[in-house]
């Protein structure tokens, strides 16, 4: 599913998933993305490591080797 940093994921669950499970969901991210909803297209600033979209409720994840950068945020379902 993942090796180290290697970002190497199928699909945003997988992302969600190694997140909640390294315990990082609801830490606050070294510095804040602004970044746009996967699902609505929103744009709204991600500060922790899960994030739900406030507009449509789209839940987006980010590893803490990768969230320097929005491109790697992925959005990972709705009430996952």
């Amino acid at each position: 599913m993942h090796d180290g940093c290697s970002a190497s994921f199928d699909d945003g669950a997988q992302v969600l998933n190694k997140v909640r499970a390294m315990g990082f969901s609801f830490q606050p991210m070294p510095m804040p993305l602004e970044i746009e909803c996967g699902g609505c297209g929103t744009k709204f600033e991600m500060t922790t490591f899960e994030f739900t979209c406030p507009n449509c409720g789209m839940i987006h994840a980010v590893t803490p080797c990768h969230a320097f950068d929005p491109s790697n945020v992925s959005a990972s379902g709705i009430k996952a």
